[in-house]
């Protein structure tokens, strides 16, 4: 692999963190519209992949198995946090507050927008980036588990300047699942997508936890 698809990757990665950090962080996040922010995030990070020239898209390959499969994935991780949420709320008092402040976010958008946003444009743009470029790209410089790994720690760090520890921690776990479905099956990319999509609708708008 060539230094200068390293470099780019690096650059990938610190753009990304900068522009989370700008979404998150408390100290910027009052003065900017964090579902404007996002759209345009998303917008970044596709456009970054593709300056990669990374081929993600001969990966999306679906049929109802896959489309399944995707759905499946969306509706056992939306239990796997609501039983975590459960179980977070019993043993740190901070755990449900952390989770109520993440819901504020969604305040003053319309419901049917967000859905819209999160399904067609957030949640497939966060794959095609962490997983389709990012993950794919350390795991073709380091092996497939190092790259997996790498990819997922990542991903969780650069919710970090948000500085709720629960947050960090979904993002953490949500990150391991996809990461890992894309390890074992990458050809089936797709239904990572699908996935993300629907669980980010799912656990913002239609079944909040």
């Amino acid at each position: 692999m060539s230094k200068q698809r390293i470099f780019f990757l690096i650059v990938s990665i610190v753009i990304a963190a900068g522009l989370w950090a700008v979404m998150f962080s408390p100290a910027v996040a009052p003065y900017v519209n964090f579902w404007g922010m996002m759209c345009v995030s998303a917008v970044v990070l596709v456009t970054l992949t593709l300056f990669a020239r990374v081929e993600w898209w001969k990966s999306v390959k679906t049929d109802w198995k896959i489309a399944l499969t995707g759905i499946l994935m969306a509706a056992v991780l939306w239990s796997v946090f609501w039983v975590g949420d459960k179980v977070s709320s019993w043993i740190f008092d901070f755990a449900r507050p952390q989770v109520d402040m993440i819901y504020g976010i969604k305040s003053g958008i319309s419901p049917v927008l967000l859905s819209f946003i999160l399904v067609f444009l957030i949640g497939p743009a966060e794959e095609i980036f962490w997983r389709g470029y990012v993950q794919r790209t350390l795991s073709e410089k380091t092996g497939k588990n190092a790259g997996f790994v790498l990819a997922s720690l990542i991903y969780a760090g650069v919710h970090v300047p948000s500085c709720n520890f629960m947050l960090v921690m979904a993002a953490l776990v949500a990150g391991l699942v996809w990461g890992l479905f894309y390890r074992l099956y990458p050809e089936k990319f797709a239904a990572i997508i699908i996935s993300h999509a629907l669980w980010d609708a799912a656990v913002f708008v239609w079944f909040p936890i």
